[in-house]
């Protein structure tokens, strides 16, 4: 009998970085996964900060043919549930894909670190890609070591936030955050195609990443 795994994927709720200049979820982070889970038969919930409709970065709205082809992605962000209300001992993995808007509601949020130490814990499989990884960065152990220190990971790379001219805009720049928390932070070429698996902890690099870095967490289920 085929086990069907049960994956939460975490959102952005952060839809502003000033006034008149939108951020949010980038797209294709969640709707190539998100498609590709939905093929092999898992349960899919997808949670946001602030439950409901999660905000797509504009620079990532879909082309008329992405749009069929994720249609059921795009009306899952419609109304997520709440980060608080989700019990993580229901899940076999949390997958988080990036945007900007990560950035800023996701380093000091409580309700998910509590949900990621929790993973963590249980050697569940964390996966996070691009701006996701803004997750990581304030979850510590219970022995109080931050959950990246000594892992193997990768993320949006300062020399992509530089190229994206999105540097000066952030409240901080993400490799150089997980360097700082003692991460092993390997990067790529600028737009590399690029996952790092560090036993059940998986990182994408941007959202070139999106469909490896979800075949990386495919691969990993199928061998828990």
């Amino acid at each position: 009998m085929n086990t069907i795994h049960s994956i939460l994927i975490i959102v952005t709720s952060f839809s502003e970085i000033t006034p008149g200049e939108p951020t949010g979820l980038w797209l294709e982070e969640f709707a190539v996964p998100y498609v590709e889970f939905s093929d092999r038969g898992y349960r899919i919930s997808v949670a946001s900060i602030q439950g409901g409709r999660s905000p797509i970065d504009p620079r990532s709205n879909p082309t008329p043919e992405q749009q069929k082809v994720w249609s059921k992605a795009i009306q899952a962000l419609q109304n997520t549930v709440t980060l608080a209300s989700i019990n993580p001992a229901h899940f076999d993995a949390v997958f988080i894909p990036g945007g900007h808007g990560t950035m800023f509601d996701f380093p000091k949020n409580e309700d998910l670190h509590k949900a990621l130490r929790h993973f963590a814990q249980q050697d569940k499989i964390i996966a996070a890609m691009c701006h996701g990884p803004a997750s990581l960065v304030g979850v510590r152990l219970e022995n109080g070591t931050p959950l990246v220190a000594g892992r193997t990971i990768t993320s949006f790379t300062n020399e992509e936030e530089s190229a994206a001219g999105y540097t000066q805009k952030m409240p901080f720049l993400l490799e150089s955050r997980l360097r700082e928390l003692g991460a092993i932070f390997v990067e790529k070429a600028n737009w590399s195609d690029h996952v790092q698996v560090d036993g059940n902890l998986i990182t994408g690099q941007n959202p070139q990443s999106s469909k490896s870095t979800a075949l990386a967490v495919i691969d990993a289920l199928s061998q828990n």
